[in-house]
């Protein structure tokens, strides 16, 4: 007896749920430009790569290496001596804790983190495509820190267009990115309100440096590019901070360049205002 073949059904495809458009509240108020802000949430680690084999040379050039080595030794030594001594169970306990307690005691007194380890894989990507701006008269200063404070302003970007303080993000690519009532930034169901008004204090305080130095006013605008997930608009200012994908860098930096054609930033202003920031904005090193 014949049978009948079963219906074939297919699943239905996923469905974006990132849209950028203007809806929700906007309760934040808009404070001074020139207000220490709380030091953000750490930026979301980039997904590694996955690799066939870690190679030896690439583990020697680490530079946190030999910290690990030192731990390493320590906690072994330690551990062997109370096993010895007292007992395994014991030893094992205590070799944790001083690994523990190193990691603790590094944290804290380290006035620097290597720039081999600090640099993100987002801001070389951003140093490549602005290092092809120098021809269009642009000139790029790269981690550049802000006196007393920990901060590190990513990229300062000098050219006729203006300055521009940029940060450059890195995100998890699975979470979809939305743009709410012209403040609000989301990376899936997480708020970036804090990373704006970070750009924005950052870029308020470069401003205010470099105008002291070169003793006339200089506005700098705070800018975020975004590698990773796609971004559903081409650029949008939110709470002040023009806000775009990474892959529209350049393409950003031209349209600046048209918008201000009747006023552009002349070479010697753009070099005046490069040898400020050579002063008051140092490069960090590590």
């Amino acid at each position: 007896m014949d049978r009948e073949p079963r219906p074939v059904t297919k699943s239905a495809e996923p469905q974006n749920p990132a849209e950028a458009g203007d809806h929700g509240p906007d309760n934040g108020e808009d404070p001074a430009p020139n207000t220490p802000r709380p030091r953000p949430r750490p930026k979301p680690r980039p997904r590694p790569r996955l690799a066939s084999r870690p190679t030896y040379a690439g583990m020697a050039a680490d530079p946190r290496m030999p910290v690990w080595i030192g731990r390493a030794v320590v906690a072994a030594v330690v551990g062997a001596a109370v096993s010895f001594w007292i007992g395994w169970r014991l030893g094992v306990t205590v070799a944790a804790l001083v690994a523990i307690a190193d990691i603790i005691f590094r944290s804290r007194t380290s006035p620097t983190i290597p720039a081999s380890v600090r640099v993100t894989s987002a801001q070389r990507r951003s140093r490549r495509r602005l290092a092809r701006l120098r021809a269009n008269g642009y000139i790029t200063l790269n981690t550049r820190a802000i006196p007393n404070t920990k901060e590190v302003i990513d990229h300062l970007v000098v050219g006729p267009a203006g300055v521009f303080a940029l940060d450059s993000e890195r995100w998890d690519r699975r979470l979809p990115v939305r743009a709410l009532q012209g403040s609000q930034l989301y990376h899936g169901p997480f708020s970036q309100r804090d990373r704006l008004e970070h750009a924005r204090w950052e870029a308020a305080q470069a401003s205010r440096l470099l105008g002291q130095a070169v003793k006339r006013r200089i506005d700098v605008h705070p800018t975020m590019v975004i590698y990773g997930p796609k971004i559903p608009w081409s650029v949008v200012s939110l709470y002040g901070v023009d806000v775009f994908s990474g892959s529209t860098l350049r393409k950003y930096f031209r349209q600046q360049a048209k918008a201000r054609r009747a006023a552009p930033l002349d070479a010697g202003l753009i070099r005046a205002i490069q040898e400020a920031a050579d002063r008051v904005l140092p490069p960090v090193t590590g």
